[in-house]
């Protein structure tokens, strides 16, 4: 089983400001939704409860939530008290490839505990205000496919989507 994570961030490594994006990106959130379709996604709980409603759970994928709140449901989805826990439902399920999709504290954790074999990273070229970063990758990671978007009449902003593995 190969674990991704999936992320934006910004060139100042901002991800979210008072627990919501940023920007508004069409072709990232479809590039989003067709690289994780089919997928385990595994969340943070504030990151769950900031999709809207009418998303959730994210449709055609198995949401996993993580939290440290016992009593947490949330209908259409696995809840979990770690990472470690979602990822062996991902694999008892046969998952190939599940996606830790956020929030910060999720990324943080999953990264510095070695938990993630692919990056795939959208770098939102602008800098922007936040209150939620995405921890820069070190020098074990190594881009293995780039491509450059441009700003158009949909995207105020160019932006890259980028691949890294170790």
């Amino acid at each position: 089983m190969k674990v991704s994570l999936i992320v934006a961030v910004s060139e100042n490594q901002v991800i979210g400001k008072n627990n919501d994006l940023v920007w508004h990106l069409p072709h990232d959130m479809n590039y989003f939704k067709k690289t994780t379709e089919a997928h385990h996604v595994i969340m943070g709980r504030k990151n769950f409860e900031s999709i809207p409603h009418k998303y959730r759970p994210l449709p055609n994928r198995t949401n996993v939530i993580v939290t440290r709140q016992d009593s947490y449901q949330a209908e259409g989805c696995i809840v979990v008290s770690s990472i470690i826990e979602a990822l062996e439902k991902a694999k008892e399920a046969g998952d190939a490839e599940p996606f830790v999709i956020g929030g910060g504290e999720i990324y943080r954790h999953a990264l510095e505990n070695g938990l993630i074999d692919r990056v795939y990273l959208t770098r939102v070229h602008e800098n922007f205000e936040g209150d939620t970063f995405f921890p820069i990758l070190d020098s074990e990671w190594k881009c293995i496919r780039s491509i450059k978007k441009s700003a158009d009449e949909k995207h105020f902003c160019d932006f890259t989507y980028e691949i890294y593995e170790k």
